[in-house]
């Protein structure tokens, strides 16, 4: 709106007036607006141009920037557009357009009993669902907990929305996770699930990823599944305690035979030892014995082989003579010998009388 200059005329008007009447060293001359107010009035048009537009930009806001881990779904007149917007600055039109920003980042559902939930806080990321609760092969409640960490694959996300909606993952991911954990879990009685807890482990990850991403176009990555917890009825519980300690019982008897067992054999090893160290000091012996007496008796033989008649004359000539110098010595001996033998057997000093006395009678 232009100003009105009504005021700064009449001012001028009464300068001038002043001049005509000589007015004198008293005048003062009017207020002066800035040059910016003089040209206020050409320019107003423009100012308020602008002014609209970035009221206009702050009210519709007709852009929107989209931060890593996410992507943008533009809507045009209620149609999802198949390409999905990355991170960075993007416009749009407000009234026809709608820029919906998904998240792409790793989320997790934890399914977990009342006593062990925790709170998610304000992290959206983290759904908190209730744990799932089955029937064993025979029948008797059990409870599984776990953790499945997944995200929205981003170049489906446009096509995922539009199929599936923003709760896509109570239709997604939570359907075949309970589905997946019922139908592993439920084949095994309860007291064979702690002892396969890495077995059955395998094949709820396995069977959770393998139908969630067999799903066309793959709107979900699964990134992994933990199992966290298999919650047993009480009497099942207190059973496999005393399988446990029967187990630990029976194992301690096999230890404790094994030991009896282990000493037997060793003092057995060590009598068997020292009975054929016994033997063969035996042996040796009686071995050396017959090689000595089969050394004696091959000596007797040698030596009998070589006594030749002419070689006993010899001995016999020999031995004769030594009685011969005995006599010359000690003439009143008195020498017998054995019938044919050709050498003394016995020779007696006869200057003993008491012996010589005694041999005579």
């Amino acid at each position: 709106m232009p100003i009105d200059n009504d005021y700064f005329k009449n001012r001028q008007q009464n300068k001038n007036n002043s001049n005509n009447n000589g007015g004198g060293g008293n005048y003062q001359p009017p207020f002066e607006p800035p040059e910016f107010f003089k040209n206020f009035g050409k320019k107003a048009g423009f100012i308020y141009a602008i002014i609209i537009i970035v009221a206009i930009l702050f009210i519709f806001k007709p852009f929107v920037i989209i931060e890593s881990g996410q992507v943008g779904i533009k809507v045009t007149a209620g149609k999802y557009e198949d390409r999905p917007l990355n991170p960075g600055f993007h416009l749009y039109f407000p009234v026809v357009q709608q820029v919906i920003v998904v998240d792409t980042k790793v989320r997790l559902i934890n399914y977990a009993s009342i006593e062990t939930s925790g709170s998610g806080g304000f992290d959206r990321s983290i759904k908190l669902n209730p744990a799932i609760n089955i029937l064993d092969a025979r029948g008797l409640p059990v409870s599984i907990e776990l953790t499945v960490q997944y995200r929205l694959t981003a170049a489906g996300a446009p096509v995922t929305i539009a199929t599936w909606g923003r709760g896509w993952e109570d239709k997604i991911v939570n359907p075949v996770v309970r589905n997946i954990v019922r139908n592993v879990v439920g084949g095994f009685n309860a007291e064979e699930l702690p002892t396969r807890r890495n077995e059955i482990a395998t094949m709820i990850e396995n069977g959770i990823r393998t139908e969630i991403e067999s799903l066309k176009d793959k709107p979900v990555s699964v990134e992994s599944v933990q199992l966290r917890e298999i919650v047993l009825p009480q009497k099942i519980k207190d059973q496999i305690e005393r399988v446990q300690i029967a187990n630990q019982e029976a194992q301690r008897v096999r230890y404790e035979v094994q030991r009896a067992k282990q000493e037997a054999e060793k003092k057995a090893a060590l009598a068997k030892g020292e009975a054929d160290k016994n033997r063969i000091e035996a042996q040796g012996r009686a071995d050396a014995v017959t090689i000595e007496a089969k050394a004696q008796a091959a000596a007797n033989k040698s030596i009998a082989a070589s006594l030749t008649s002419n070689l006993l004359k010899m001995q016999q000539i020999q031995v004769q003579g030594k009685f011969n110098e005995a006599l010359r010595e000690n003439k009143d001996a008195k020498i017998f010998l054995t019938p044919g033998g050709s050498t003394p057997n016995i020779w007696v000093d006869t200057k003993n009388k008491s012996r010589d006395t005694a041999i005579n009678q």
